[in-house]
């Protein structure tokens, strides 16, 4: 672990970057000690705009933060405490050898992802919902075609389900448009004819204000993620981005969130979580498990995730739950922001 203080990281962000002979950063993240920080000699404004282009920086709180503590979290791309906190900077850890050791492991195992998703989420807190989800699909491309995603991909088997059903249900009732993910025998696995068919009842909602909208998912799960069946297909991820951002079920939800409701329950990974947080009311059953897996795939959220769940819980979580893979129960998820009730 490399861990330093403030004025000792500003100098050596501000430094030419050390890179190793394959390109990468020579230190892929830095830890500070925001415990005995101080900022003597440190424009907090400079210090974010130098970590804006750094590696992972994680910052570490043993005790309750000072003013120049605070200050300095919101530059880090995630800080770890021991002690619940209640800003989304802080994730509570039971052990923090342990929570850096997780992060540190996921971020050696995958360095082009993980410094990506830093570097994206840093950006997207500047940005409108639709150029957010732009940048995110830029990145999630660009990332299809790296060496980390195809060393995943080498390892699995090439198989391709055949299904006929429909994989969205709808019906219209009293007022309610009720959008019914169903692919249940796939753990409703998110497909593109599921984003289709997601984005064409979304849409039709737009046209009618007058419509509340309510999203579920049949079986087990309301959904165990992207199909990974449909990973690496496309032959040109320029191509991809461009059908990315022109159907993104994310933006088509976001257009209609304050009039619609998500239930979530079972395992809601990837876009499972990603696309239902955009809803203006995000409800969860007792059961519900969530967790974003890409990183392990060598990419990033690719559903909206890096856009939906930061204007829920900050871009300090997010990019806990991103780097880590960890899964988050409802009592937390609630505590957080991430979802608004949970329910038996």
């Amino acid at each position: 672990m490399t861990n330093v203080l403030a004025k000792e990281l500003l100098d050596r962000l501000n430094a030419p970057h050390a890179t190793a002979p394959d390109g990468l950063p020579a230190e892929p993240w830095l830890t500070l000690d925001l415990s005995a920080v101080s900022t003597a000699g440190v424009d907090v404004s400079v210090f974010e705009r130098s970590t804006a282009s750094a590696p992972i920086v994680i910052g570490v709180l043993a005790d309750a933060p000072t003013g120049a503590a605070v200050s300095l979290m919101r530059a880090c791309t995630v800080t770890l405490s021991t002690r619940p906190r209640p800003e989304p900077q802080v994730v509570t850890v039971g052990d923090v050898a342990v929570a850096l050791e997780k992060l540190t492991s996921a971020i050696q195992a995958h360095p082009v992802a993980a410094i990506s998703l830093g570097r994206l989420l840093r950006l997207q807190a500047r940005l409108p919902v639709q150029e957010a989800l732009v940048a995110e699909s830029a990145h999630y491309s660009f990332l299809l075609a790296g060496t980390e995603f195809a060393t995943w991909l080498a390892g699995r088997d090439n198989r391709r389900s055949q299904e006929t059903a429909d994989p969205v249900e709808v019906t219209l009732e009293q007022g309610v448009l009720r959008i019914v993910l169903s692919r249940p025998a796939r753990r409703n696995a998110f497909n593109a004819a599921m984003r289709e068919a997601l984005c064409d009842a979304l849409a039709a909602a737009a046209g009618d204000p007058t419509l509340r909208v309510e999203i579920s998912g049949r079986g087990p799960d309301f959904c165990a993620g992207g199909d990974l069946d449909e990973f690496g297909t496309s032959r040109d991820p320029a191509v991809a981005h461009l059908l990315r951002t022109a159907r993104s079920a994310g933006l088509a939800l976001d257009r209609v969130a304050h009039r619609t409701t998500a239930f979530l329950h079972g395992n809601c990974i990837g876009a499972g979580i990603e696309v239902p947080a955009f809803a203006g009311r995000v409800v969860a059953r007792s059961d519900a498990r969530i967790r974003l897996p890409e990183l392990s795939m060598g990419l990033i959220p690719g559903a909206g995730g890096t856009v939906s769940l930061t204007r829920r819980i900050g871009r300090w979580r997010t990019a806990w739950l991103a780097l880590t893979g960890e899964t988050l129960g409802p009592s937390v998820a609630l505590d957080w922001g991430l979802i608004d009730e949970v329910r038996p």
